[in-house]
């Protein structure tokens, strides 16, 4: 048996993650089918998902990092990392304010794990929530949270008693939001990002004590109300929640300080996420600027980075605004359709096939996106998790996909998002390729009419038919397979290895291009990144035009992506 943890250090941190995945992956369904409030779109359970994915990757890789050694992470490191991580992939209003939340208890247990700093940090993440919500509603995971920190404000004792106090009391104030919410009390329902966060609570529970929470029984077991919506994973609106009665239909229920009269039906037209990179004071003004365009205005982060959300009948204005505020990224703008006073996602006959692809810049994300495909954008040091690969094939929504990872490292990654997609009825097909020019090499030869298993083999075929190789500037002294490098110096890899130490870019890309052409070749790709002059693939140009006959060039922007030069040789 697992000794159990006295404070919250990286390993507890790591467990807690890895449950809290596991009971949102169980509850999602639930957690989408009560979701009203504040747009009824059935995706909360996913956002908390994926956003909750992210940030347990983002640890994953912090233990991973340690793998070789003999300790184990700094609990800063892998709190710190469970922040980052979910910031960076929050989805949605709630995913948003789980972001938050998150880094708050961050800031806190980075300087201790036990129940004196959990104390505070829960009451820090609720805080922390509240002022990054534009119009902090009660009846929603802001009250939740704060029940939980009050409850844990109440515990003296060990790690164990607080974290279970948290727990029951956000249970009860999940149980009261009906009762403060009148579009949840009209529904029957309780809300459904404090569920999301309950969960979350419930796994950290289990991480610090070793047992699950106790929960009451499972929806359909009690009432037999059809209108019956399971609360925390177990209890059922009408039983008894945290020994709160929990009403069905209307009831007394009241409207909410700051909550319009529709919530929950007509509103704005589009929610736009983004990520920012941005100064503090160019984000308060960026506040007052969306707060005047739309609602649900959610933005969290700091440090530099931050995450955007809001509901705006104006999406232009809402990324022109984080345009003039800073550099935003990762744009996402969804739709909204107003229909019989729910709003729903818009949802056209799916089509046939898609692809999607992972590029690492805005250039290459754009020359895929003019050839039909779906892209993610890996930035550096920002590998997408699966579940932003799932969301990319679910915006393609077509009945078959084609995946092209272009990154050895995320091979495992991609499996996992294809394997999900398909037990969603998607048929995925994942082509390994490696780099990004491989990718453009299967793109290239992609014909959606012909049959799906002839599509997947020419693609396949041709992007193995690809070498690839990179530079990439070394950043300290070290061996490699060509040498001994020094910082500074430019670096050739083909094929993912070392093979060539250079002075300068112009020189050590010659010498590439020879050695992999030496093989015999007919065209070479040239991908420039986003401060490479343009005299660069000129000069490379006219090298292979003089020195390989018959081999044809062709040059792409890929802006803002890791290497200054990607190379590809079909």
């Amino acid at each position: 048996m697992p000794q159990l943890p006295d404070d919250l250090d990286a390993v507890a941190v790591r467990t807690w993650c890895s449950l809290a995945l596991e009971a949102l992956g169980r509850e999602r369904a639930e957690i989408d089918a009560i979701n009203v409030y504040p747009i009824a779109d059935g995706d909360t359970g996913t956002n908390l998902y994926l956003t909750l994915e992210s940030a347990a990757a983002a640890v994953e890789a912090v233990f991973a990092a340690h793998e070789t050694g003999t300790t184990t992470p700094a609990t800063a490191d892998a709190v710190r990392a469970m922040a980052h991580g979910a910031l960076i992939g929050a989805r949605g209003n709630s995913g948003t304010i789980l972001a938050q939340l998150l880094r708050g208890m961050a800031g806190v247990l980075a300087d201790g794990g036990d129940a004196a700093h959990l104390r505070l940090a829960l009451s820090r993440a609720a805080s922390a929530a509240r002022q990054a919500v534009a119009h902090p509603v009660e009846g929603t995971v802001l009250t939740v949270a704060t029940a939980a920190a009050e409850a844990a404000e109440g515990e003296e004792r060990e790690l164990r008693a607080v974290v279970s106090a948290a727990y029951e009391g956000a249970r009860a104030a999940l149980a009261r939001t009906p009762e403060q919410l009148a579009v949840l009390g009209r529904a029957g329902v309780v809300d459904a990002g404090g569920r999301g966060l309950v969960a979350v609570l419930g796994a950290l529970v289990e991480a610090v004590t070793g047992q699950a929470p106790v929960r009451g029984p499972r929806a359909g077991s009690g009432s037999g109300s059809g209108k019956a919506a399971p609360v925390d994973g177990g209890s059922v609106v009408g039983l008894p929640v945290g020994g709160v009665p929990v009403p069905l239909g209307g009831g007394s229920a009241e409207g909410p300080l700051d909550c319009p009269e529709d919530a929950g039906g007509g509103g704005p037209a589009f929610e736009v996420i983004y990520l920012l990179e941005a100064r503090d004071e160019q984000v308060d003004r960026l506040r007052t600027r969306l707060d005047a365009l739309g609602d649900s205005l959610v933005v969290v982060g700091g440090d530099g980075l931050w995450h955007v959300h809001v509901h705006v009948d104006d999406a232009g204005a809402a990324v022109e605004a984080g345009v003039e505020a800073g550099r935003p990224y990762r744009i996402r703008i969804t739709h909204f359709a107003t229909e019989s006073g729910h709003d729903v996602r818009v949802q056209a006959e799916p089509a046939q096939r898609a692809v999607v692809v992972v590029v690492p810049g805005d250039g290459l994300a754009g020359l895929c996106t003019e050839a039909g495909a779906t892209t993610v954008i890996a930035r550096p040091g920002e590998p997408p998790a699966s579940g932003e690969l799932v969301d990319a094939i679910r915006r393609a929504h077509a009945r078959e996909v084609v995946l092209l990872p272009n990154d050895a490292a995320l091979r495992h990654t991609a499996a996992a998002a294809a394997e999900q997609a398909r037990t969603e009825g998607v048929r995925v097909a994942l082509v390994p390729t490696r780099a990004a020019v491989q990718g453009i090499a299967a793109l290239a030869v992609h014909e959606p009419d012909r049959g799906f298993d002839e599509d997947v083999v020419a693609m396949t075929a041709a992007a193995g038919a690809t070498r690839y190789a990179e530079l990439a500037v070394a950043e300290h002294q070290s061996w490699t397979m060509a040498g001994i490098c020094q910082a500074g110096d430019i670096l050739g890899l083909i094929d993912g290895d070392v093979a060539v130490i250079g002075a300068d870019v112009q020189g050590t890309a010659r010498t590439v291009l020879d050695r992999m052409l030496a093989a015999g070749g007919e065209l070479v790709t040239l991908v420039l990144g986003e401060d490479v002059p343009d005299a660069l693939a000129d000069a490379l140009e006219e090298h292979v035009r003089e020195g390989h006959l018959a081999v044809d060039t062709v040059v792409y922007r890929g802006g803002h992506q890791r290497a200054p030069l990607l190379i590809g040789v079909e």
